[in-house]
């Protein structure tokens, strides 16, 4: 699984949702993809205001604040569809 975490470098919420993931990761094993959307034009325009934004294959999970709630079920269901 791989989640992608679009990010701010100057952005303190980006960097309260990526060390909220560490726990997240080291129990589910995904790969973790942070993209700073200031780095590309495209990503800026689409995500602008919403970062920190996290997704999983494309699909949204959050943005702002990490949603753990959300988060477990989207995990939850990745690992079954991977068993």
């Amino acid at each position: 699984m791989k989640l992608t975490l679009y990010f701010r470098e100057y952005c303190s919420l980006c960097h309260a949702m990526r060390d909220a993931l560490l726990p997240w990761q080291a129990r589910y094993g995904f790969e973790l993809s942070v993209l700073d959307v200031d780095d590309d034009p495209v990503l800026e325009a689409r995500y602008n205001e919403l970062v920190p934004a996290l997704e999983i294959d494309g699909e949204p999970i959050c943005h702002w604040y990490l949603d753990e709630a959300r988060l477990a079920a989207v995990l939850a269901a990745k690992a079954g569809e991977i068993r």
